[in-house]
């Protein structure tokens, strides 16, 4: 158990001395540095660039907010439905990405303010772990120093994943990093890779006017979603006029004058504007260890951890998009906390990462929690699943929203009913926002039965969710 006093480098007769030492201010590093503080613990925050990290400034939120904007257009381009005269003259793409730094501003200025408020030390410049556990931090305004820690936490995070054959260079071809500060939006683009975010990029542009290809190698997009869940999605983006390629590889692309040409794995040829590399994120481990450390990585570039984010090096933590764990900011804070309660000797449990919440924020949204069908039935589970759509419901209607579902899936019990609530998975109207109750009945693995009785206000989206249980004990309401 580390010191619990304010300030132990007090004790020791140094200043450069914490309780925790945290390399990486993202959610994950950011996250663990306010809580110990709040616990009472020295903190030193080493970050080589803003903190707030990838999910702050090019990640989450200006991401979330470009969906946005996109969703404003596309409500305008409706309005004629709810009697509302209104004209699309154009997109303002600059006073759109102005709007995006502000909420980023804004943001960051708030988090800055916290670590202050909270005492944490936050040196600037890229921190690097040596044999001895101590922590040299070189390259930024708080010049050349070396601290140490009773704990380190490695969060160094992640960058996106390129792919041989599209080099990034920022005009033909680019990852999230240089897509969310586009100049100007292109007229056609192709995204390679179907998954959360290149689903969420392909929404946007596509909302903005951009005529979008998705080529995913996989057999289908969203991979991780339940197959009812990954239909609506693809039905939803049929409609909009995505077009959506499956099943194909890419080999390369040939640029032009203007636009460049995607070549793909079966012969055929893409002619576009932009090429969005959406493959995912891979750790980002440069710098950050000398050699003899003793922390060990692994053949992708993750840090090996147990299922307390422990390396196998005493006092050594690692945590957030560095390590093998869903790559979410929530799950980033998840894990800061389990570090820092597990300094203090509090026992905590490990993070269960097979209930943790996904949300993705393409239209129509998805969000879920716990086993799919299709894992349900691969761990063994007999099933019992019940589907109610948004077209029976009376505020998706009001809002024009009727495309989407909500699916329960619960284990069957001897009797044939349903039992356990295993997963939840939601397609439509704010689902994001909508799957708070599930998330708890998954994680407190609460019975239909337990759920059913509970009363939901009518008329909102979430009261699909209580219709859907009710329908599992045989004695629904509307279907």
């Amino acid at each position: 158990m580390v010191p619990t006093s304010a300030n132990p480098a007090a004790a020791t007769g140094g200043d450069d001395h914490y309780d925790l030492v945290i390399i990486g201010g993202g959610p994950a590093g950011y996250g663990a540095a306010l809580y110990g503080a709040a616990a009472g613990l020295h903190v030193a925050l080493i970050e080589k660039a803003k903190v707030g990290g990838t999910c702050l400034h090019v990640g989450c939120i200006p991401a979330k907010e470009l969906l946005e904007t996109a969703a404003m257009r596309r409500h305008v381009a409706s309005a004629a439905a709810f009697g509302i005269d209104a004209t699309i003259n154009g997109v303002s793409w600059s006073t759109t990405l102005d709007r995006k730094q502000t909420v980023i501003d804004q943001l960051y200025k708030g988090l800055s303010g916290l670590l202050k408020g909270r005492k944490v030390t936050v040196l600037d410049g890229h921190g690097t772990m040596a044999a001895d556990r101590s922590v040299r931090v070189s390259g930024g305004a708080s010049g050349d120093v070396t601290v140490t820690g009773d704990a380190v936490a490695l969060a160094s995070g992640s960058v996106p994943r390129t792919i041989p054959g599209f080099e990034v260079d920022g005009r033909f071809v680019v990852t999230s990093d240089e897509l969310l500060s586009l100049p100007e939006l292109p007229a056609s683009a192709a995204v390679i890779g179907g998954g959360a975010i290149g689903c969420e990029f392909a929404s946007m542009m596509a909302d903005l006017g951009v005529e979008v290809t998705v080529l995913e190698a996989l057999p289908k997009i969203l991979p991780g979603c339940d197959d009812d869940i990954t239909s609506t999605v693809v039905r939803a983006f049929k409609k909009r006029k995505i077009t959506v390629k499956t099943g194909v590889g890419v080999t390369g692309h040939t640029p032009g004058a203007s636009t460049t040409t995607v070549a793909l794995a079966d012969g055929s040829t893409l002619e576009v504007e932009l090429v969005v590399v959406a493959v995912g994120r891979a750790p980002y481990t440069d710098g950050l260890l000398d050699a003899g450390t003793g922390v060990t990585v692994t053949e992708r570039g993750h840090i090996a951890v147990d299922d307390r984010c422990r390396t196998g090096v005493a006092g050594v933590y690692a945590i957030g998009d560095v390590i093998a764990t869903p790559a979410l900011a929530h799950v980033g804070f998840a894990e800061g906390i389990l570090v820092v309660q597990d300094l203090l000797g509090e026992d905590p449990a490990p993070v269960d990462y097979g209930r943790v919440p996904w949300c993705i924020y393409c239209h129509p949204e998805v969000a879920f929690t716990g086993l799919s069908e299709q894992a349900a039935v691969e761990a063994g589970y007999e099933v019992v699943v019940s589907k109610h759509r948004y077209i029976g419901n009376g505020r998706a209607l009001i809002l024009g929203e009727p495309d989407g579902m909500v699916k329960v899936i619960a284990a069957k019990r001897p009797d044939g009913t349903a039992g356990q609530v295993l997963g939840v998975h939601m397609v439509g109207p704010w689902v994001t926002e909508q799957l708070g109750q599930a998330y708890l009945a998954v994680n407190w693995e609460a019975t239909v039965d337990d759920i059913a009785p509970f009363v939901q206000p009518h008329p909102t989206l979430s009261e699909l969710f209580g219709e859907t249980v009710m329908a599992l004990t045989g004695r629904g309401l509307h279907g």
